[in-house]
């Protein structure tokens, strides 16, 4: 059951922005959401909202992914693991950089 919104919640603080907003005052099937909210307002208002009721309404979205790096995943025993965890924290890395730098040491040495 949905709780009631206080007058001063920020649900009702963000749909009164929503109605009182010249982008929805002028045009709204052009852009159904208001300019000039803050990012954690955004987020509440795409937390607590129904989109479904303004997918119409929504710009359309046009951009490109370019996936360039590709990552392997490799299984480590697990004492193994938590050395390279307790190394890793020791020297406030990652624990996949430090197995990458390792691996990389390692097979220049070889070569």
């Amino acid at each position: 059951m949905p709780r009631a919104a206080s007058p001063h919640s920020i649900d009702t603080q963000i749909a009164r922005r929503v109605q009182r907003s010249p982008v929805m005052a002028t045009n709204k099937k052009k852009n159904a959401l208001p300019g000039g909210l803050s990012h954690a307002e955004l987020v509440e208002l795409f937390e607590t909202q129904d989109m479904g009721e303004l997918w119409d309404q929504m710009p359309e979205a046009d951009f490109d992914i370019e996936i360039r790096r590709r990552k392997h995943l490799v299984a480590l025993d697990d004492d193994l693991a938590g050395k390279v965890t307790k190394i890793a924290r020791s020297r406030h890395v990652s624990s996949e950089s430090l197995v990458n730098a390792l691996l990389r040491e390692k097979l220049a040495e070889s070569v």
